[in-house]
């Protein structure tokens, strides 16, 4: 009987399974809109408007709705009823129905469309492309919301205004590994868009006002909140030199190996370049110089000399010279010299 049970236990499993299998696989062979049907948004907007298309959009209250075209709307223009004519329309043997994808959004299309918001204000672009699947962003990006969601105009910029759910909502750019590493370079950029999510308040959770102490030679060496301390669960203050004081004659090494560390809290093209400022456009040619370098010695030619200073410094602690210079056969200030190691 024992048996009999789970027989028909491990049988109930695998019809669900075979069941499940069938839909999920109707679900992957459905077409995207550019393959079902032929449509140019660029040649129909000089024929008509949007709402003569997408008439069911001037009645929307939710995304729910019918927002896309209905064949009654075709058949203002086109005779439907012509069986020879559909290849104008559909792709040849293809007449699936267009099927509206579920939104996680809440918008009103027809309060939108009321305060004489133009469809293309929202949907930028859409009529420069002939073939639906040419178009890039077919919804409206974030920012494009925030051009009225900002709390400075009549529109509010509370998430669950639009958002039906506010779990998980993180943007794309956040789910990257090092983003707590690399997100003072995307805030710095010229298009950043932290404003639509972030106020102060955000950023001074980690950002306070320790953060811009100065060492006195050019580094920022402070940071605030480390190692992290909690007194009844909040975070207490302390200020941890980051970098020894000697460090502006070693940071060179860090940068070869920890190049992203550095990112989080300096951007190498603007911060370096207060030091390693140099006219030639090569660093290790026309920029800063140590004083170990000044020597009259440092460089010696010829036979028995030994090289110099810089060959006796050099076997002594090569990190030091790697700091700058690149070791893999491609410096220009070593090659100069020592073009046997090209051979």
């Amino acid at each position: 009987m024992k048996i009999k049970y789970y027989y028909g236990i491990l049988s109930t499993i695998l019809i669900a399974l075979l069941v499940f299998s069938a839909f999920t696989t109707k679900s992957n062979d459905e077409k995207p809109e550019g393959a079902k049907i032929k449509f140019s948004h660029k040649l129909h907007s000089e024929l008509a408007d949007c709402k003569t298309c997408h008439s069911p959009i001037g009645d929307a209250k939710s995304l729910t709705e019918r927002l896309l075209p209905l064949k009654e709307d075709c058949k203002a223009c086109h005779d439907v009823d012509d069986s020879d004519a559909c290849n104008t329309c559909h792709y040849e043997d293809v007449y699936e129905p267009l099927v509206q994808k579920k939104s996680e959004l809440l918008f009103n299309h027809k309060l939108h469309l009321t305060i004489n918001i133009e469809c293309t204000d929202c949907h930028k672009g859409i009529n420069d492309f002939d073939k639906i699947s040419e178009v890039p962003q077919k919804n409206p990006l974030m920012e494009t919301c925030y051009s009225c969601h900002n709390d400075k105009s009549v529109a509010s910029n509370a998430c669950e205004s639009c958002h039906i759910s506010t779990v998980n909502l993180i943007p794309q750019t956040h789910k990257v590994v090092d983003f707590k590493k690399s997100h003072k370079i995307l805030a710095n950029a010229k298009n950043a868009n932290c404003i639509m999510c972030h106020d102060n308040n955000s950023c001074e959770s980690c950002h306070v006002g320790t953060s811009m102490l100065k060492s006195g030679v050019g580094f920022e060496m402070n940071m605030p909140y480390s190692p992290t301390s909690f007194v009844d669960g909040a975070t207490q203050q302390q200020i941890t030199r980051v970098h020894d004081l000697n460090y502006r004659f070693t940071h060179g090494i860090d940068l070869k190996g920890k190049d992203a560390e550095c990112q989080t809290c300096h951007q190498i093209e603007v911060f370096c370049i207060d030091c390693h400022n140099t006219s030639s456009g090569d660093i290790s040619l026309g920029g800063i110089m140590p004083s170990t370098h000044l020597s009259p010695t440092f460089v010696l030619i010829g036979k028995g000399s030994g090289g110099g200073e810089h060959a006796r410094l050099a076997r002594r602690d090569l990190e030091r010279c790697i700091s700058c210079h690149e070791t893999r056969n491609s410096d220009p200030v070593c090659i100069t010299c020592h073009t046997d190691i090209l051979k």
